[in-house]
């Protein structure tokens, strides 16, 4: 697996580098702050680690520009700590968000999980089409088609959406999800989870698809048929 970091501070880039020469990740860095989607195209990564202050643009600009491109796994990693940083992270279309100064055993645990549900479970899913309140749900290409509109899924809204949808008619709680998601949910940020929920249904909203989901207040989500 290859990562790009885009981290200014070279000492922080020498220990994840060095932590993860150990679980045989490379781990490459931009050529020029200026220029990270040159790096990005170029190099094909698997996954993005990304801090927020950056030289000339900020994190939350690259992220942008690699979501109009990818639907690679994004992870920022940032000694900013006000909430909204991590809800505009996530509403960029990052998938985790880790706060500086943090333990490399946690930030590897964050990386082998996301690579594990981009990787290893996008080569498990049949390339089949699944229907769903007249919208087409196209798990191998990560897209929901409706009433001639389509929108494209990030890895974890689409793995949301298989869970809730497989469930339909079903309350998947919260911590079912969160443990489904990140495997170990000592890691799991509560409020990651609710912002993942919102861009899902903001995305199916945007193609007329209303209504899917609802929260069953203090149980959890659940998908419903029209």
């Amino acid at each position: 697996m290859k990562v790009l970091l885009i981290e200014d501070d070279v000492s922080i880039f020498d220990v994840i580098c060095e932590r993860f020469a150990q679980w045989n990740i490379d781990v490459i860095g931009p050529e020029d702050f200026q220029q990270i989607m040159v790096t990005f195209k170029k190099e094909e990564p698997q996954l993005v680690i990304i801090d927020i202050q950056l030289p000339a643009f900020d994190g939350f600009h690259w992220c942008r520009e690699i979501r109009a491109v990818s639907n690679v796994p994004i992870l920022f990693l940032s000694s900013r700590d006000h909430p909204m940083d991590m809800v505009m992270a996530m509403q960029m279309g990052a998938d985790d968000f880790v706060q500086k100064p943090f333990h490399t055993e946690v930030l590897i645990a964050k990386v082998q999980a996301l690579l594990r549900r981009a990787y290893n479970y996008q080569e498990t899913i049949q390339s089949d089409v699944e229907k769903w309140n007249g919208a087409e749900i196209h798990y191998d290409r990560a897209m929901v088609h409706y009433m001639g509109e389509r929108v494209e899924l990030t890895k974890n809204e689409l793995f949301i959406l298989k869970v809730l949808v497989k469930a339909r008619g079903q309350i998947v709680s919260r911590d079912e999800l969160m443990r489904k998601l990140w495997d170990d949910e000592r890691f799991v940020n509560d409020n990651t989870l609710t912002v993942n929920v919102n861009r899902l249904r903001q995305r199916l909203e945007d193609i007329g698809l209303l209504d899917g989901i609802i929260t069953k207040k203090g149980l959890g989500y659940m998908a419903v048929d029209a």
